[in-house]
């Protein structure tokens, strides 16, 4: 029972506590303000109410139509109807959420945390379908009225996937050395429902290191009965420092506290220096220079080089979304790509366990190659080997073939290369013994990398589909498609069953 707590928790401990932002009244990415990537911090939270408001509440609609199309009558041809026309609303309003996400929003829901925020009432009024639709387009979390159990309830989503908000009279009731009998049956209806209670800090009564570090740790003595996780929502405002330096340095004291990453802070509508500094102050570093080796990796975690970060280019990271890091030897910022052009695009900042080094997730860029070595490589350990050697591979044989290419008769054979990923599918089905599978997987690897690279597409790309897919929570059957078992048929030449 505690190793499953302890797995649902998971997502949430990243061990170093380290601040993302709350998104009100500014829009998420907004490069003319400096802003290009402040989610990249790898989580951050929404209120969509307050932009993007028409297509939000376009998705609210499509789903409260979805919740009132009724599957539990008695006609059967009647149900049957009325299944595919629910099936057809939950579609489209998921076409819909996912629009509004990356085109409004301008968000990578694959790589980047997001937790959506839903007014009580629209859980109640599409009976939960609202909740199931953001996270079947990528969300991560649904964030909602704490106080309103029914509203917490009706979302029917993963206890895992629900975050319970509470607005600031609550934070003086958590910071206060004694907490009624009330408050602690409040807390303990929303945290059977949702993993995570968050509290909304904000006033000069409230806002202060030791009031919020109270609220943090107000788990701690807690969680073994409860099992949540504490989040504070804090608007920089507040908390009346004197510069950025400030804030970050009261940050960082906060979170220190928190040990095992129990327990974290999200800045409201921060700038890329309030959050960048805030990030860095959470981190610790031991050497004389104050820098922090970072590992540069692909959107697969393969490590591309190893760089250093300083605050600074923490910051610089966040206000441009590219990679930013230290240059020791020019002392000061370097930009990848600004001379060489091979730049690179930021998906995320990861701290590791001990809070003590960074891990900066891209897509390298480049003109004629993706390299990120100066001796124009992919990587600073030369050339990649398995599959993301055999895409290079292939992209190479894609522009330039030699004389008797099988390669590239492929290419030029869409029919064949069609056959070929058929038929080596089917005899890995029936392959038997370890060796025999991973040979005949080898094959199948080979012709789908051929189909993928064919149509542009690249390992990073089936990473970022395959990352996107596990926040569904709507699941199909699976059941195989009679159809496609036919045409299998037809092309290996099998007489119909």
């Amino acid at each position: 029972k505690q190793h499953s707590r302890t797995q649902h928790l998971a997502q949430y401990i990243t061990m170093t506590s380290v601040p993302y932002p709350t998104f009100i009244n500014q829009a998420p990415v907004d490069a003319d303000s400096g802003r290009s990537a402040l989610s990249a911090v790898g989580k951050c939270r929404i209120f969509p109410e307050k932009y993007g408001s028409d297509d939000f509440q376009a998705i609210i609609a499509k789903n409260k139509e979805q919740a009132l199309v009724n599957v539990d009558v008695e006609d059967k041809e009647q149900k049957d109807v009325n299944k595919k026309l629910r099936k057809k609303y939950m579609k489209e309003g998921v076409a819909m959420a996912k629009k509004f996400l990356a085109d409004t929003l301008l968000l990578d829901v694959s790589i980047v945390d997001v937790e959506i925020f839903v007014e009580a009432k629209d859980l109640l009024e599409t009976d939960g379908c609202v909740a199931a639709c953001l996270l079947d387009a990528g969300c991560h979390a649904i964030v909602t009225d704490g106080s309103d159990i029914a509203a917490l309830d009706a979302a029917k989503v993963p206890r895992e996937r629900l975050v319970a908000h509470f607005y600031c009279p609550f934070a003086l009731v958590l910071s206060s050395s004694e907490t009624s009998e009330e408050s602690m049956v409040t807390i303990a209806s929303a945290a059977a429902l949702a993993s995570v209670i968050s509290v909304e800090v904000s006033g000069s009564d409230s806002v202060s290191v030791d009031a919020v570090t109270q609220i943090l740790h107000f788990q701690m003595d807690k969680q073994k009965d409860l099992n949540f996780q504490i989040v504070v929502q804090l608007n920089p405002i507040d908390c009346a420092c004197q510069d950025d330096s400030e804030l970050a340095s009261t940050i960082g004291t906060m979170l220190k506290t928190c040990k095992d990453g129990h327990g974290t802070l999200t800045l409201v509508d921060p700038s890329a220096s309030q959050l960048g500094l805030s990030y860095a102050a959470c981190m610790k570093t031991d050497r004389a220079d104050g820098l922090y080796t970072t590992v540069v990796c692909t959107r697969s975690g393969e490590a591309l080089g190893l760089v250093y970060s300083s605050k600074e280019s923490i910051v610089a990271a966040l206000e441009c979304g590219r990679g930013v890091y230290y240059s020791r030897s020019r002392n000061g910022l370097w930009r990848k790509g600004d001379t060489s052009g091979h730049y690179q695009t930021l998906h995320r900042l990861d701290v590791d366990c001990d809070g003590d080094a960074l891990r900066f997730t891209v897509t390298q860029k480049g003109e004629n190659v993706a390299a990120f070595c100066h001796l124009n490589t992919l990587t600073c350990w030369g050339e990649p080997r398995g599959i993301r050697h055999l895409e290079a591979t292939l992209k190479d044989r894609l522009k330039s073939a030699p004389e008797g290419s099988y390669t590239k008769r492929l290419f030029d054979d869409e029919e064949l290369l069609r056959d070929k990923l058929v038929e080596e599918a089917q005899e890995l089905s029936e392959a038997t013994g370890k060796d025999h599978v991973a040979e005949e997987l080898a094959d199948v690897l080979y012709f789908a990398m051929a189909r993928a690279v064919k149509a542009g597409v690249s390992i990073d790309d089936a990473v970022e589909e395959l990352d996107r897919r596990t926040r569904k929570v709507t699941r199909r059957k699976g059941d195989s498609k009679a159809f496609r078992i036919a045409a299998g048929d037809a092309i290996l030449g099998k007489p119909p069953c």
